[in-house]
């Protein structure tokens, strides 16, 4: 008999600028940002195909940005994952920041967080 998967988990890791979703220990995704000022800028989530349709997308965007609420920073929902996440949960409306041609040039240009 296997045991039950675990719970996954959600970490923040400063080092690569991304948030991880872990499964029985293992990466299953990510949501990737950049600091701007007081801003996180995220610009891309994934879920690797293998842990698809369990939900963890929407369980790492939350987390996220539950951690940003924390932080008392602000979201510029670049990403159209996160993007979509903001319309359909309410409370975080208050952190949202618009996505401007101003920010999409920062990280277009990469220049340092």
């Amino acid at each position: 008999m296997t045991e039950p998967a675990t719970e996954p988990t959600v970490e923040r890791r400063d080092d690569r600028h991304r948030y991880e979703i872990l499964v029985d220990g293992e990466r299953a995704g990510l949501a990737a940002y950049r600091d701007r000022g007081e801003q996180r800028v995220f610009h891309h989530t994934e879920v690797d195909d293998a842990y698809a349709g369990r939900g963890l997308a929407g369980r790492l965007v939350g987390e996220a940005l539950a951690d940003v609420r924390a932080q008392g920073r602000r979201i510029v929902p670049v990403c159209p994952y996160v993007a979509k996440y903001l319309t359909r949960h309410d409370e975080f409306a208050d952190l949202a920041d618009p996505v401007t041609p101003d920010v999409l040039g920062w990280l277009r240009d990469g220049e340092p967080a």
